[in-house]
């Protein structure tokens, strides 16, 4: 009788024994669960976040002529060549954080191939110019302007040579064939096509092949804005025009814009005038709008004229949706080109005294300004740019802070 009674003792501690683990795995569960559920609700969030694919962005920013007077060349040289980089050492995160950057190549880059070194009036810019803007980060290029032909069909064929060597989206404007001027551009980012056309007004130098530079033809126009839609392209359009130093329209941007604009261009980016002109939203035939920046004047040079030195980068973001990019927003951020010289050089006017180049966004330009001798301060440039600029459309005037 004690033998059976000792082995149910231990058949009842064993249950108990079990029946403690099995709680114990339950209390322990609910812990776990109950904690999991009060887990932080930023740290579910990145969780979901993950799944849930954000809608892709595009940063397109455009600038002015690139224009290398004489003292920029000067300032640029070096012991075994030059350098234009530094002169955008300021403003270079600038490029880094778009993903077009557009630049206006206002001149060839043709010395040695197509003669020396030269600026105003006759332009000839080292090759090096060329590897120096594709190195700040410009990777659309214009090279259509009215000094494209100051080297003529030579200093063409030796700027497009250069361009070929490095890394850029597009460059178009001066062709080395008929067959180069009728292929349109064509490039992708982020899964949209873009088309990038462009032409210009007039030509310093009419010694001019049929193919060489891409002038204002409406033949011409129609057929490639007519190609870059049908092939389901963005279309952005370089267009070198207008009256030089004038911040209005003239009657042949109007012009041209309209019919630009009816013919289908997304966005126009106006260069040539030297100074910045208004922004106007032009309607489309068939529905929509054209965004033309009718100038947007000037980045590298020395010019004498505030309003040559003082203009900036425009701004555009759009946002992507199956492959079609919408225009979300448009800003511009103002720049100032510095150099400094005397007073008595400044009266002498000799121009290759100028030293100290650099591009500064305008709200950091204070300190280099007090050290120029151009009359005028920040704030009074600020209201100049805004004023211009909002002629039409409302353009917010950003700082380097919000960009």
């Amino acid at each position: 009788m004690q033998l059976k009674s000792n082995t149910k003792k231990k058949r009842i501690i064993i249950i108990v024994s079990g029946l403690v683990v099995v709680l114990a795995a339950s209390v322990t569960a609910f812990f776990v669960l109950s904690n999991q559920s009060k887990e932080p609700a930023n740290t579910r969030q990145q969780v979901v976040k993950k799944k849930v694919s954000q809608p892709q962005t595009i940063r397109l920013i455009a600038s002015g002529d690139e224009l290398p007077h004489d003292a920029v060349n000067k300032n640029a040289k070096t012991a075994d060549g030059y350098d234009y980089k530094p002169f955008f050492s300021e403003v270079q995160y600038i490029f880094d954080r778009a993903d077009i950057r557009f630049c206006n190549q206002e001149v060839p880059s043709a010395a040695p191939t197509a003669g020396s070194v030269s600026g105003y009036p006759v332009f000839n810019a080292p090759t090096t110019f060329a590897d120096d803007l594709s190195a700040v980060g410009c990777n659309v290029i214009n090279t259509a302007t009215n000094h494209s032909n100051d080297k003529h069909q030579a200093g063409i064929d030796a700027t497009q040579n250069e361009w070929d060597k490095l890394k850029k989206l597009a460059v178009a404007g001066g062709n080395r064939s008929q067959a180069e001027q009728d292929k349109i551009r064509y490039f992708t980012m982020k899964g949209v096509k873009f088309a990038f056309l462009a032409y210009n007004y007039q030509s310093n130098d009419n010694n001019l092949t049929s193919y060489g530079v891409n002038m204002f033809n409406e033949e011409l126009m129609k057929k490639q804005l007519a190609e870059a839609k049908q092939n389901g392209a963005y279309v952005l359009v370089s267009v070198h025009w207008g009256t030089e130093d004038s911040p209005g329209i003239d009657a042949n941007q109007e012009k041209w814009s309209k019919f630009l604009a009816d013919n289908g261009a997304d966005v126009m980016l106006g260069t040539g005038p030297h100074v910045l002109e208004p922004v106007k939203k032009l309607p489309k035939l068939g529905g929509g709008e054209t965004l033309v920046w009718y100038s947007l004047g000037n980045m590298l040079n020395t010019q004498l004229d505030n309003g040559g030195l003082f203009n900036g980068f425009a701004v555009m973001d759009f946002t992507v949706n199956k492959n079609k990019p919408t225009l979300k927003s448009i800003s511009f951020l103002p720049t100032y080109m510095h150099y400094e010289w005397t007073a008595q050089q400044k009266a002498a006017q000799d121009l290759l005294a100028r030293k100290n180049l650099k591009i500064y966004t305008l709200d950091k330009a204070a300190e280099p300004l007090s050290k120029s001798q151009n009359n005028t301060t920040v704030a009074e440039q600020e209201e100049r740019i805004k004023k211009t600029l909002n002629t039409y459309t409302t353009v917010p005037i950003i700082k380097s802070n919000q960009y």
